[in-house]
């Protein structure tokens, strides 16, 4: 090779130079590949990754929330689902930047729904996101719109002070027991679930999965709307400084949802305090994961601290109880009005759309539905224990949607058709009551817990057929007035767990097993209603009855207890003040001597733990001031 000449450099001395150059070029070479190869082949490192990487390739780390099932179903949706995914954690990058300006609750709202990306969950929440996504603007919920929605303020014009003086006093009476009852559960039991007033100590129990406080999440409103306002301050400062939601136990699902969120979605309703708002947003979150079945009919216990969940040991091959799965749709609407996302009110109208689906013989629900297969298993139809509340949520939801929920009005009036085809009977007597239903063998026993139809069937008699309304309102007088005579026909004027229609019995137990009483409300939840309805006096007569035997029978030094037997004088205490005692049958002893403008028929419906909850009237609420309104009415 002929190499252009330099001048004063010898052509051997430029040659070595050139070789040096090329050995240099080729050690850095290297020495750079081997830099950049080390990113890739060294343990993983995000940081250094970031660098190099665009965030579009960046895959999320978990596909799911909670169980196995998520992550198959994760890993057999289509290409386009995958894809979406990948968008979703894009546009989380985007929603982080204007994270800080979102209310606390609205943060943890989408934390949830990203942690539940996967299977069915996130079609859900991709079908829910594109149909609300032009609402959420105009239909965010703030207290102030919700207030100005409501046609009478919730404690009424005077508290519901009655003007008769004797109607008063016997109010004034019912809430000096209130007090009694929490001031004893108080001084022995604080922070405990219940009271043990005989030993004067508290209970804890296996409800509620390492939950605490029930007597007070119970008593929130009860407090409130009988203007106990230092215990009230109490109760409140409880639940922000000491109620720990993240509890590691078996809760039951139906007890978790009727007593803790119910009494916090009503306490927060009625005064407005965010506290509740949070922290009840927080607790649904965690009931979530016990939906995670084949069905989509969630599943009885869940452990709230890692989101597994089974049915109840005694359940019929592992059934889930129609009472349960079905006591859920008023909280779940409420979750969604309060957090604005939908994943509440699909969870519980996915179980509706099992229901009409699936066949009923004679037109009847059975207790016991399998989660797995969605059959029914059994045939055993009861409108007391295992399958009351589900017929009570079902009026109430068409009642909470300002009757709008047609579908709910349909199912309600479909099962009260069959029900009275089948269940309902008249006594020798002429007592009409509610048999229980065995595979088409009638067993003429009614609970306690089914007296509280009588309130029910004459809440939805005005939005019955127009030629059936008053039978339906005369039923529910006649069923009201059967579980009344359950109560004067026993030693202490307190009716028994379950009575009797056969072998010469009229409302009556038989079985020693039957024969306690644990201060339960269902009875006297029925005379508040029909006072209600019909302002017949008898009604609060025979609540003031129900008073007098409450005081003579079950109040003791330290608080109130149940009885082991209705049908002696010589009572024997069960040593155990329930916390439905302070929720249900205080308050609804409380409004039946109260006037109606007391927590208004009009503008509420009661949980079935008597926890009131607003009707939600969307148009009102979409009409009602600014999205950016979120303070609390004084």
């Amino acid at each position: 090779m002929v190499f252009r000449k330099l001048p004063g450099v010898s052509a051997s001395g430029m040659g070595l130079r050139l070789s040096q150059k090329f050995v240099f070029l080729l050690f850095l070479s290297g020495l750079v590949t081997l830099c950049f190869g080390a990113l890739f082949f060294l343990p993983d490192s995000v940081r250094l990754k970031r660098i190099f990487l665009s965030k579009t390739e960046v895959q999320p780390s978990t596909v799911g929330s909670g169980s196995e099932n998520d992550v198959k179903e994760h890993l057999k949706r289509p290409v386009k689902e995958q894809e979406h995914s990948r968008a979703m954690v894009s546009a989380k990058a985007d929603r982080l930047k204007s994270v800080n300006r979102k209310p606390a609750v609205t943060q943890a709202v989408e934390a949830t729904e990203e942690r539940l990306v996967g299977g069915k969950a996130q079609e859900e929440l991709t079908v829910s996101r594109s149909e609300s996504a032009s609402v959420r603007s105009v239909d965010t919920f703030t207290y102030n719109k919700f207030k100005s929605c409501l046609i009478k303020n919730p404690l009424g014009s005077d508290s519901g002070k009655a003007a008769d003086p004797k109607t008063n006093e016997r109010r004034e009476k019912v809430k000096e027991m209130m007090k009694f009852s929490w001031d004893n559960y108080k001084r022995y039991a604080w922070g405990k679930n219940e009271l043990r007033p005989l030993t004067k100590n508290g209970h804890i129990g296996n409800m509620f999965g390492g939950l605490r406080g029930a007597s007070i999440i119970d008593s929130l409103d009860t407090l409130y709307i009988m203007g106990l306002m230092d215990e009230y301050n109490d109760a409140k400062e409880w639940v922000q400084t000491s109620l720990d939601l993240n509890s590691n136990g078996e809760a039951s699902l139906f007890e978790v949802n009727i007593r803790y969120v119910g009494g916090l979605l009503s306490a927060y309703y009625l005064t407005g305090e965010e506290l509740f708002k949070n922290k009840v947003l927080e607790l649904g979150e965690k009931l979530l994961p016990a939906f995670n079945t084949p069905t989509g009919i969630p599943r009885g216990v869940i452990n709230l601290g890692s989101g597994t969940s089974w049915s109840w040991g005694w359940a019929s091959a592992g059934s889930s109880i129609l009472a349960e799965f079905g006591t859920l749709h008023l909280e779940f609407v409420h979750l969604t009005e309060l957090s604005n996302s939908p994943i509440y009110t699909e969870k519980v109208m996915n179980i509706r759309k099992l229901l009409n689906k699936i066949e009923k013989p004679h037109g009847l629900y059975p207790n016991f539905l399998s989660p797995v297969s969605g059959n029914w298993v059994q045939h055993h139809v009861s409108i007391g224990g295992l399958g009351d509340s589900f017929y009570e949520y079902l009026i109430k939801s068409y009642l909470m949607s300002d009757k709008k929920d047609e579908d709910a009005k349909k199912m309600y009036y479909g099962a009260l058709e069959a029900i009275e085809a089948n269940l309902v009977q008249k006594s020798p007597g002429g007592l009409t009551y509610m048999a229980e239903w065995r595979g088409g063998i009638l067993d003429h026993k009614m609970g306690h817990l089914a007296c509280f139809s009588g309130g029910m069937i004459g809440i939805g008699a005005d939005d019955g057929a127009p030629e059936k309304r008053q039978h339906y309102l005369d039923l529910a007088a006649e069923i009201t007035h059967t579980c009344h005579e359950s109560y004067t026909r026993s030693a202490t004027k307190l009716g028994p767990e379950a009575f009797r229609f056969d072998g010469g019995a009229e409302a009556t137990a038989t079985r020693l097993s039957d024969r306690y009483y644990i201060l339960r409300p269902e009875v006297i939840e029925s005379y508040m209603y029909m006072w209600r309805l019909t302002h017949d006096p008898k009604y609060r007569e025979w609540g003031w009855e129900a008073v007098e035997a409450l005081e003579q029978h079950c109040k003791v030094e330290s608080g109130f207890s149940g009885i082991r037997d209705v049908y002696t004088t010589m009572v024997s205490h069960d040593n155990m003040q329930q916390s439905f005692f302070l929720s249900e049958t205080l308050k609804y002893l409380y409004l039946l001597f109260s006037d109606d403008d007391l927590l208004s028929l009009e503008d509420w419906v009661f949980n079935t733990e008597a926890h009131p909850l607003p009707i939600i009237r969307k148009n009102c609420l979409q009409d009602q001031g600014s999205p950016q309104d979120n303070t609390a009415s004084e």
